[in-house]
């Protein structure tokens, strides 16, 4: 933590006491090019120099220390003081030279004390029970200033010996010269008090001994508890970290185990199902009952499942009822088991055959520090990144993937009650995340004007096209039309951040989904996608936040909290819960789950208040049927962890097709290159086209900036499928498909496409 600069600025230092081991005092500390100088409460004690903001943050937060044993003082000026050590330094300031060389005083008077109460305990060898150097300079020091401390007793002692016998010498010559008999009285008892001082200061000196003999002669055994409380405490980190561990061995094993298939399409759960719930509610003696934790920054909720039979057949017939002319396919839906996912997908196999496998990912090492250490604070859009760090797809291939589970939305189409299609929609929301999980590689940055198409209308109804409407900032528009009854359509700005350790990706911009045969239109938010352990560790990816899917027509609402992810939580990893609620506010749905596994759905029954939470808020109770599996996560492709962790989707996703656009991602030659392995090809092909954009960019700058020195508008670039309009129902102004694309496909016409490669 270097912290390094020049400026003015003004301090006043705190005078130190004769005799004080504490120096404390105001001083002007250099924190950076934006703040300069900023006042701090400096504290020095025990060869210790600390800073706080304020005096009263001395109780809980100390904002920095330097040991001074071992720290460079200088002075550059009048007024200035560094101090040096390691990789640490401060730039102090006082307001004179005066109160400038009082700090310098006491610091080099604090450094040697330092230094010698570090040569001393260095020289101290005796000790057979094994202590660390900072626990042994902290006990010797304290020794050594309680007996400073004795010394300054002793001293006084002495003086009050030496002026106590002085003053009884002077009183015993005025008891004898004739004085009134009354002051004669008086003289006697000031000699007594005079003498009882004394007695009394001589039993202190003797108490602090004594407190002294008692300290060293239990020294070693402070020292021996310490080091077992040390010694506990790093066995139990070890303990945790290597649980951590095993569990997460034990995620993946049981993720990569493949999944035993259900025989009965029909059936409840699975055996795996079923296990899990029983190790779930061993300690409840009813079996029915599932307990989910209450949601932060929303109403408080526990569900408890319904056991009562005829309350259950009474709710199913009304959930029939309200699902109009098709009351079977809601509980139909609702008894998938986790084969479901399988099953659809033998019902909607391709007509056409699709790739199942990329070449497998070269093993380059690469130091990314060496890279990243420059880059802290900028957005991620704007750092030059090698094509290492990438995966052989777009960020617009990326955000296509959001339609794998396009079928939740084709359900969704089918459903007559809004409350029911609320659900899958909530659950088409989280699906997108799934594959996620494993992919810590960074999409390449698509370059303006870059489009990519994803034509599904044979196999499953639906056209999808993306195009990179904007470069600084980043932003793409989407638009998926299904024959299914659905329409989809998003403008998605990247806003990105690098901290040091961890890399935060905040998508910004609204994803809109309309049904068309009942007009209900859903409009929800992506969440905040973390990406730990950027400098040390193995990567891995979190989703945390919430989202608020909304049904402007009907004012229905559905309220899901994304939990961060912990070590140390008692929730289940990756934990999504949620709420579905009408538009008076009363909940109809309980929805929970993992956002990289499977949501379930629980319609509530009943409602009532119950208890206090732990931050004394009152709980709702909903007593909810039996579960039901909304979605389901498709297993990985064999050998994809050396595809880049790419699931079925994506890898069909870059496969070459002859009829798309000239600017369509799959004829990007840099991201083509890294596909086949060739990465220092791809890096050189990538640094061109970058360069070639710049080129235009700077170009179209110089013909705005000649339009504007001849008085003429300048349109500026228009992105080619889509343009701005502004929302009726959010009001906001986004980017939407003005249509044209599919037709110009049809007739195989790319005119008007600009030359991007």
């Amino acid at each position: 933590m270097s912290e390094q600069g020049k400026g003015s600025a003004s301090a006043s230092a705190a005078a130190p006491a004769p005799g004080s081991d504490t120096y404390k005092g105001w001083l002007f500390k250099w924190t950076n090019y934006l703040k300069g100088y900023q006042r701090r409460w400096f504290v020095l004690s025990n060869g210790l120099l600390s800073y706080y903001r304020t005096q009263a943050e001395m109780a809980h937060t100390c904002r920095g220390t330097i040991n001074l044993a071992t720290a460079h003082i200088d002075t550059e000026d009048a007024c200035n003081i560094v101090l040096s050590s390691g990789g640490r330094t401060y730039h102090l300031k006082a307001s004179t030279e005066v109160e400038r060389q009082r700090w310098v005083t006491a610091l080099e008077l604090a450094k040697a004390k330092a230094i010698r109460m570090m040569n001393d305990q260095s020289d101290d060898s005796g000790d057979d029970e094994p202590a660390s150097q900072s626990d042994r300079s902290e006990l010797q020091g304290t020794l050594k200033i309680l007996v400073s401390k004795l010394d300054d007793l002793s001293t006084c002692n002495d003086l009050i010996a030496k002026h106590g016998a002085a003053l009884q010498r002077s009183l015993s010559e005025l008891e004898g010269l004739k004085v009134p008999v009354e002051g004669g009285e008086k003289i006697k008892a000031v000699n007594e008090r005079a003498t009882l001082f004394r007695i009394t200061s001589n039993a202190m000196i003797n108490a602090c001994r004594d407190f002294l003999d008692l300290a060293e002669t239990h020294s070693r055994r402070w020292q021996r508890a310490l080091q077992y409380e040390r010694e506990q405490r790093t066995h139990l980190e070890e303990t945790i970290e290597q649980l951590a561990k095993q569990h997460n061995s034990l995620e993946r094993a049981w993720r990569e185990a493949p999944t035993l298939a259900s025989t009965t399409p029909s059936a409840p759960t699975t055996n795996k199902e079923g296990s899990a719930r029983l190790l779930k509610e061993e300690a409840s003696d009813d079996e029915d009952t599932e307990y989910f934790d209450a949601m932060e920054d929303s109403p408080a909720f526990i569900t408890v499942t319904a056991t009562d039979s005829s309350q259950h057949r009474r709710s199913q017939s009304n959930l029939s009822g309200a699902s109009g002319g098709q009351p079977s396919d809601w509980n139909q839906d609702n008894h998938m088991s986790p084969s479901y996912n399988d099953v659809c997908g033998k019902e909607l196999q391709p007509r056409r055959q699709r790739r199942t496998h990329v070449p497998d990912k070269p093993n380059y090492s690469l130091n990314l520090w060496s890279i990243m250490k420059n880059c802290i604070g900028k957005e991620l859009s704007k750092i030059p990144m090698p094509v290492n760090f990438n995966e052989p797809l777009s960020m617009l291939q990326r955000l296509t993937e959001d339609l794998e589970y396009h079928e939740l939305l084709d359900k969704a189409a089918r459903c007559d009650s809004s409350l029911e299609q609320m659900c899958l929609v909530a659950a088409f929301s989280v699906s997108s995340y799934s594959t996620t999980v494993h992919r810590t590689a960074k999409p390449f940055n698509p370059l303006l004007g870059e489009t990519y198409e994803l034509d599904r209308m044979e196999e499953f109804g639906y056209r999808s096209l993306c195009e990179q409407v904007s470069h600084h900032p980043p932003a793409a528009a989407h638009h998926v039309i299904s024959q299914r009854g659905w329409t989809l359509w998003q403008e998605i700005t990247i806003a990105s951040k690098f901290r040091g350790k961890y890399l935060s990706i905040m998508p910004l911009g609204a994803i809109h989904l309309q049904f068309h045969s009942s007009g209900n239109h859903y409009v929800w938010r992506k969440v905040t996608s973390t990406v730990h352990n950027i400098i040390v560790g193995k990567l891995w990816i979190d989703q945390s936040g919430d989202i608020e899917i909304v049904n402007h027509r009907t004012k229905e609402t559905c309220q899901l909290k994304f939990s961060p992810y912990s070590y140390f939580s008692r929730d289940v990893p990756r934990k999504v819960t949620g709420v579905v609620t009408d538009s008076g506010g009363h909940a109809h749905h309980i929805l929970s789950g993992t956002w990289d596994d499977k949501i379930e759905s629980a319609k509530i029954v009943q409602s009532s208040r119950g208890g206090s939470g732990s931050e004394g808020k009152q709980k709702t109770v909903y007593q909810t049927l039996s579960p039901k599996l909304l979605w389901k996560k498709y297993p990985l492709p064999e050998n994809a962890e050396n595809m880049y962790y790419f699931s079925a989707l994506a890898l069909t996703l870059n496969e070459t097709d002859d009829r798309v656009g000239l600017t369509d991602s799959r004829l990007r030659p840099d991201q083509r290159l890294m596909e086949e392995g060739r990465w220092d090809e791809a890096n050189s092909e990538k640094q061109r086209l970058e360069e070639k954009q710049r080129a235009v960019r700077r170009r179209r700058e110089a013909e705005a900036t000649d339009a504007l020195d001849e008085g003429r508008e300048y349109e500026g670039y228009q992105p080619l499928w889509f343009h701005q309009r502004r929302d009726s129902v959010t009001g906001e102004t986004n980017f939407v498909y003005k249509g044209g694309y599919w037709e110009a496909k049809e007739k195989q016409d790319w005119s008007m496409c600009p030359d991007i490669f």
